[in-house]
């Protein structure tokens, strides 16, 4: 009976550990999956706004130390909820409407991810 039990506690510590990686790996996939769906197109995938649509907007380079100082993480989840107008003309769309908090707060840590060292 009793390598019953300890096969059965050892399956479940498996178990547990198993979807805390998958659940963190569909994490980490989610973030990735909705910056390349709603962010790339104009940041570019490494935040550098190094894209047709980037240079038109003149998009800040999001991997700049200074560009980075320069808002706090509730200025990047406002203007990701929000979207951004500049002199009445918007040069971000809102995505409040289309995505949660969590993933809204998972966007901001991302772009955070940018960072270079400098």
């Amino acid at each position: 009976m009793k390598m019953k039990a300890r096969t059965l506690a050892n399956s479940t510590v498996a178990a547990v550990l198993f979807t805390g990686l998958f659940g963190w790996s569909a994490t980490a996939g989610d973030v990735t999956q909705n910056w390349n769906a709603n962010c790339a197109a104009c940041h570019g995938k490494d935040g550098k706004g190094e894209t047709l649509m980037g240079r038109r907007l003149q998009i800040k380079d999001l991997a700049d130390p200074k560009v980075q100082a320069s808002f706090t993480d509730a200025d990047a989840t406002k203007a990701i909820k929000d979207g951004v107008t500049e002199n009445g003309r918007t040069k971000m769309k809102a995505f409040g409407g289309k995505l949660s908090a969590d993933e809204i707060k998972d966007l901001v840590a991302h772009v955070r991810s940018f960072k270079s060292p400098k």
